[in-house]
């Protein structure tokens, strides 16, 4: 199962005497009662070992038989095990993945039953929601009508293709409105999808005390706040990284302890140098340059040591947050993937306030090869950049300029002259034009603190012949080459 290591006895016997020891040490008199639960894990009656079982904060593995045991504190609310690669478990409202079981005051044993996958999953893909952010019902009608079926066909595509499926959702489902959680999840009824969702800060529950009060309403619907499976290779975390302060509706980016703690052991069962997935709601970073990097709410406060954690290994972490795209490379084998809003503009316009469509991430694994995209709502695969004539950029005024929303720095961007190419273009930080324009409108907009935004995957280029027939020439890191005339915005 994803190259786990085996774990000895002693070890196992070390996490338990730790927990015991943290315990004691968490009271005066060492007073609190740990309650021991167990269980089995099996496929179609054949028990699993080497599965990962946890309360969140502890990791045992199941032995020979499928069995485990485990010491949890008494006000742990979940069981659950970490996926292993090959099976599937059941799904609730045709989207909830049930890896997850609620721990009640008078049961002991919790049993999880698997089922081997239909395919091979060694190929795999799945898409990357994040910021649906819907306020009201009308919201959830669009996000309904036009994102819902467009996830659908492509995860259909993608199975057509021979890859395992599945869909994950970075947070902000809601926008402060738990009210319309269910609205949503009957909405997502008709993608028949494993969807492994995080909480985002707008789906927290404010008000209360500690960050410990804040994701009860999450935990209701969807189950724990970290977690962790296994598809093929690949390993994949989810993470919690919104700290709620308990002061009004104020948070952080910041990983706590117990959480950090947890990780560890996640990332223990590893082999150095596999392959893994990290999805988050805030961004760990603004940019590469940490030793320059200031405090910012909307970034990870302790990201240099969540970083350090995966240095062993090969890691994409995923988030969303700041409604914008964004790839940051910060070496070799650590990149995010900032992932712009399924809402666009806050369901106001098709294009996000740094002129990002509306859309969604698609990422194709084979093996411990990785490939992606970003999949613009209601377009194909192909449109992935949007080209203006000279007039439209007060930037560049007498130039042809190019939104390339994906772009990172193995992508390479050119002018085409009557199909000619004529110029490498430069990237510039600067605004998209119909975003400029459409956030600039407080009649289009809905919220009177949405301005214009900058964005760095803009690009220039003068053209030598302006009567010439222009286009703009991009191609992606894997080769992938992608067209797009150069006209005047439709507004």
């Amino acid at each position: 199962m994803n190259k786990r290591k085996s774990l000895s006895r002693n070890v196992a016997g070390f996490v338990l005497a730790t927990l015991f020891s943290l315990t004691a040490a968490a009271s005066p008199t060492g007073g609190i009662k740990l309650r021991t639960i167990g269980g089995c894990v099996s496929a179609q009656g054949t028990p699993l070992a080497g599965v990962a079982v946890t309360d969140g904060s502890n990791i045992v593995l199941t032995d020979s038989q499928g069995c485990y045991s485990l010491a949890t504190m008494p006000d742990t609310r979940f069981v659950y095990i970490s996926t292993p690669s090959g099976y599937d478990v059941p799904l609730s409202q045709g989207s909830i993945p049930l890896f997850y079981q609620s721990l009640t005051p008078s049961d002991s044993i919790y049993d999880f039953h698997l089922t081997p996958s239909a395919s091979q999953d060694s190929k795999h893909a799945f898409v990357v929601h994040t910021d649906v952010q819907v306020t009201s019902k009308s919201d959830v009608d669009q996000f309904a009508k036009q994102i819902v079926p467009d996830t659908k066909q492509t995860l259909q595509r993608l199975s057509e293709q021979g890859y395992k499926v599945f869909a994950t959702d970075c947070g902000d489902i809601v926008g402060d409105t738990p009210s319309l959680f269910d609205s949503y999840i009957n909405a997502c009824k008709v993608l028949n999808t494993p969807f492994f969702r995080i909480i985002g800060n707008h789906d927290m529950d404010y008000w209360g005390r500690s960050f410990e009060t804040s994701y009860r309403t999450f935990n209701r619907l969807f189950g724990p706040t970290h977690y962790s499976m296994n598809c093929g290779e690949a390993h994949y975390i989810f993470i919690n990284d919104n700290f709620y302060t308990g002061f009004g509706i104020n948070y952080i980016g910041y990983i706590p302890e117990n959480t950090l703690r947890w990780l560890e052991q996640d990332l223990s069962l590893l082999q150095k140098g596999a392959l893994v997935f990290v999805f988050m709601h805030i961004p760990s970073a603004e940019s590469t340059d940490l030793d320059h990097a200031t405090f910012n709410y909307d970034w990870l406060a302790n990201v240099r040591q969540f970083h350090h954690m995966f240095k062993d290994f090969n890691t994409h972490i995923i988030s969303g947050h700041t409604h914008f795209n964004a790839n940051l490379e910060f070496n070799s084998r650590l990149y995010e993937h900032v992932t712009a809003a399924v809402c666009g503009t806050w369901w106001r316009t098709e294009e996000c306030m740094d002129g990002t469509p509306r859309g969604y991430g698609v990422y194709m694994v084979d093996g411990n090869r990785v490939s992606w995209l970003y999949k613009s709502a209601g377009y194909p695969d192909s449109y992935q950049l949007r080209a203006y004539p000279p007039g439209c950029a007060s930037e560049y005024p007498d130039e042809v300029v190019a939104n390339v929303w994906n772009y990172d720095s193995r992508w390479r961007v050119e002018l085409l002259e009557d199909g000619k190419p004529t110029a490498t273009m430069k990237q510039y930080t600067g605004f998209d034009p119909v975003s400029h324009a459409h956030c600039s409108d407080k009649k289009v907009v809905l919220y009177d603190w949405i301005s214009p935004i900058t964005n760095p995957h803009m690009f220039h280029a003068r053209p030598k012949n302006p009567a010439a027939k222009l286009q703009v020439h991009a191609t992606d890191r894997f080769g992938n080459v992608f067209i797009a005339d150069v006209q005047s915005p439709k507004l």
